[in-house]
């Protein structure tokens, strides 16, 4: 049997600040799910935390690319090293964000190993580049552009590490969630990225579309796959503690119905978790709802 890994990624550095000399609160993610004792009710053995970079975006301006792109990549490297060891012995590594930039650790290690899909529970397409900046807004914070860059797309110093690109091929991407107007869902049609939207998720069942996209996940070519989870994929009623709470996301008992067929899958290697704010959830319920979400999907005897 797999044993659970919870890895600490505490980054924020993808995200712009919430406000004139503060910094956003996801890094505290890890240390708020800890505290409801996350470690014991996976399971999981003690897989320590890859501290990151400071926060601080100097004399950056827009235009200059992504911030912190230095640091980022960097970190990407560190905690890629850490996830890879863990891949590679067997365990199911889940790790513990920061922003959505750590999913760049988590798939430059799967890249180093093989190839690998990933199932990205999001809110948003994410899929800002250079090419699109008309449609989706200018590149500047990496936690918007994470599709993108983990399919080659970006600048090179993030998105061709080690001369990976791409880490993950655009057929091997499901992302699931995403609201019904964000934006890039077009695009993602034409490059053949599969994407199902949350009107489609309630107009086909999250059941049916978790088995759809394990059929993708699980195509033969892979090695395996990676879900990456994003609190903002929840909807604002449920769930109001993330940098972006737009309203018509899932609930959590569509969430639990997505997730859990893609957890059991013996081919899925591991999770990162993100975006989740501590200092936006003034009474931990927004802890205490992912805590018993992961619990009751990744939770080992």
């Amino acid at each position: 049997m797999r044993r659970n890994v919870l890895i600490d990624a505490p980054s924020n550095l993808g995200l712009r600040p919430p406000a004139p000399g503060a910094v956003p609160g996801c890094y505290k993610l890890a240390g708020a799910l800890r505290e409801q004792g996350l470690l014991r009710r996976l399971g999981a053995l003690e897989g320590g935390v890859v501290v990151p970079p400071r926060y601080g975006l100097g004399d950056w301006r827009e235009g200059d690319g992504d911030f912190h792109a230095t640091a980022i990549a960097g970190y990407t490297v560190r905690l890629a090293r850490r996830v890879q060891g863990h891949v590679r012995s067997g365990d199911f590594p889940v790790v513990l964000g920061g922003d959505c930039s750590i999913l760049l650790g988590a798939v430059l290690a799967l890249r180093r190993l093989g190839r690998y899909g990933v199932a990205c529970l999001d809110g948003h397409t994410d899929f800002r580049h250079p090419g699109n900046t008309e449609v989706c807004g200018p590149v500047g914070a990496a936690a918007g552009e994470g599709i993108a860059q983990i399919t080659g797309r970006g600048q090179a110093d993030l998105t061709d590490i080690e001369g990976l690109r791409p880490y993950i091929r655009d057929e091997d991407v499901s992302l699931l969630g995403a609201r019904e107007a964000e934006a890039g869902q077009e695009e993602l049609a034409r490059l053949g990225i599969s994407c199902a939207n949350v009107a489609e998720i309630r107009r086909r069942g999250p059941e049916t579309v978790a088995r759809a996209a394990l059929r993708h996940l699980q195509n033969s070519p892979l090695d395996g796959f990676w879900i990456h989870l994003d609190a903002d994929v929840l909807d604002p009623s449920v769930m109001p503690a993330v940098d972006s709470p737009d309203p018509g996301g899932l609930f959590t008992d569509e969430l639990r119905a997505l997730l859990a067929p893609l957890a059991a899958s013996p081919r899925c290697v591991g999770i990162t978790v993100a975006i989740y704010d501590p200092d936006r959830d003034l009474d931990g319920s927004g802890a205490v709802l992912l805590a018993d979400l992961l619990e009751g999907v990744f939770a080992r005897p």
